[in-house]
C-alpha cells in the first residue's frame, strides 16, 4: 500500500534549519526556528525546572498513568495561571495534551465532533500549523485580515470588516498574546470591539496562548484571554508550556473548554477525555508534573517568575537595540515597530528575494516571509543584522 503514498510538502522552517546547519560560516545567524535562546545561543533549562525535576526524581514512586485528562493538579494550576478568577472553575473542562500543538489539535477535533459545519477563521497571517492541521482534518476555514504590511501593525479595520461575515456557530482562532508570526497585538479597546462583534454574530472563540510571560508580563499577557473567556458562554483555550517554562521537548500543553454551566461542563469533560483516548490515550506527565510543582510551590514559582521576567526584558532590550541601530543607519523611524512588537517574532517587511540575499551574503537565516526570531540575536549580532537589512534594501 505504501506505493500509493505521495511525498508531503517539506516544512519550510525545518528545511531552513537544515540549510543553517549545513552553512560552514562561523558568523551565521539563525533567526528562523521558534525557540528561545540566551546570549550564548543556548536554550537553557530554567533554575526552577531543574529544582522541580530534582524533587520529582527524589520523591516520585510510580510511573503509572495519571488518567486520560492528565493530572487534575496540572489542570488546576494552569487554569489559575491562564484564567485566574475570570471564569467559575465548575464551567471549565480541561485535558493535558502533548504540547500546545496537541491542544490545538484536540480543540479542532472537538469542534469537528460538536459541529461539523462550523468554519474556523484564522488570522492572515498565522502560525503555519494552524491551517495545516485544519486542512488535514477537513474542517472548513476562512481567513481574516490581521497585519498591515505597510505600517507593520494590526490591520484592525480589515479585521473587523472580514469578521463581519461570521455566521452563527463559526469559530474564530485568536492569538492570546505575542502574535505569531507578526509580533503585532490588539490593544485593549480593540479586543473589546472584537468580543462585541463575535458575540453579536454568535461566534465562538478559540484562543491560542503560547507565549504568556514573553510580552508584557504574566498577568498582562493573560488579560485578553481572560476578557474573552469571561464574555462568552462557550470558549476554547489552547495553552503551551514550551516557551515560558522552557520545556520544549517535554511536550506540555493544556486544552481548556468553557461551557455555559456546570451540567454542560460534565459532558464536555467526558468528550475531551474520549478524544484524548482516541488520539494518544494518556497524555505525557513529566513536563506537566514539573509545571505543577513550580506553580504550587511559592519559592519555586517566585524564582521561575523572576527568570521569566529576565527573559522577557532581554528580548525587549534586543528589540529596542535593533530599532535604534536601524534608525541610526537609515536616519528614519520606519523600523520603530520592532520596539513596539511583543514576543519572539516580528515580520520586518523584507521580500523573499531580500531574505534570500541576506542569507547568501551575510549568513542570516529567517523565514521567507521575513519572520525573524528576536531571541536568536544577542547584543553583538544586532549590528550585523541591522547592517544586512539596510544593505538588502529592506
Amino acid at each position: 500500500m505504501f506505493e500509493h503514498l505521495k511525498e508531503q510538502p517539506a516544512d519550510k522552517i525545518l528545511a531552513l534549519m537544515g540549510e543553517y546547519r549545513a552553512d560552514p560560516r562561523k558568523e551565521k545567524i539563525d533567526l528562523g526556528v521558534g525557540v528561545y535562546r540566551n546570549a550564548e545561543g543556548v536554550t537553557p533549562v530554567m533554575r526552577a525546572v531543574k529544582e522541580a525535576e530534582r524533587r520529582i526524581v527524589a520523591d516520585q514512586e510510580t510511573k503509572a498513568y495519571t488518567g486520560m485528562a492528565g493530572d487534575p493538579a496540572f489542570s488546576d494550576a494552569m487554569i489559575g495561571l491562564v484564567l485566574g478568577e475570570a471564569v467559575p472553575r465548575d464551567r471549565i473542562a480541561a485535558v493535558a495534551t502533548p504540547g500546545g500543538t496537541g491542544a490545538i489539535r484536540q480543540s479542532l477535533e472537538l469542534i469537528r465532533l460538536a459541529s461539523a459545519d462550523a468554519r474556523v477563521w484564522l488570522s492572515n497571517p498565522t502560525w503555519p500549523n494552524h491551517p495545516s492541521i485544519i486542512n488535514y482534518l477537513g474542517i472548513p476555514s476562512k481567513t481574516y485580515r490581521y497585519f498591515d504590511e505597510a505600517t507593520r501593525d494590526v490591520d484592525f479595520a480589515g479585521m473587523i470588516e472580514d469578521l463581519g461575515a461570521l455566521a452563527e456557530g463559526d469559530v474564530v482562532l485568536l492569538h492570546g498574546c505575542c502574535h505569531n508570526p507578526t509580533g503585532a497585538n490588539l490593544t485593549a479597546p480593540q479586543w473589546e470591539e472584537v468580543i462585541a462583534l463575535m458575540k453579536a454574530k454568535g461566534a465562538i472563540p478559540l484562543v491560542d496562548i503560547a507565549y504568556q510571560g514573553f510580552g508584557d508580563g504574566l498577568d498582562e499577557d493573560a488579560q485578553a484571554t481572560r476578557r474573552v473567556a469571561a464574555a462568552f458562554d462557550e470558549c476554547l483555550i489552547a495553552a503551551s508550556c514550551s516557551k515560558n517554562f522552557g520545556i520544549y521537548r517535554e511536550r506540555t500543553g493544556i486544552l481548556m473548554a468553557i461551557s455555559r454551566d456546570a451540567e454542560q461542563q460534565k459532558v464536555t469533560q467526558g468528550t475531551l477525555n474520549f478524544l484524548n483516548r482516541q488520539n494518544f490515550s494518556f497524555p505525557p506527565d513529566h513536563g506537566a508534573r514539573v509545571v505543577t510543582t513550580i506553580l504550587n510551590d511559592p519559592e519555586l514559582r517566585a524564582d521561575w517568575e523572576a527568570e521569566l521576567e529576565e527573559t522577557r526584558n532581554g528580548m525587549l532590550a534586543l528589540r529596542q537595540q535593533l530599532a535604534d541601530e536601524l534608525k541610526r543607519l537609515t536616519n528614519s523611524d520606519r523600523f520603530e515597530f520592532l520596539a513596539k512588537h511583543r514576543g519572539m517574532f516580528s515580520r520586518i517587511g523584507a521580500s523573499p528575494d531580500q531574505v534570500a540575499a541576506m542569507r547568501e551574503a551575510d549568513g542570516i537565516y529567517m523565514v521567507g516571509d521575513s519572520r525573524m526570531n528576536i531571541a536568536g540575536l544577542n547584543s553583538e549580532t544586532v549590528p550585523k543584522l541591522a547592517a544586512a537589512i539596510v544593505k538588502a534594501g529592506v
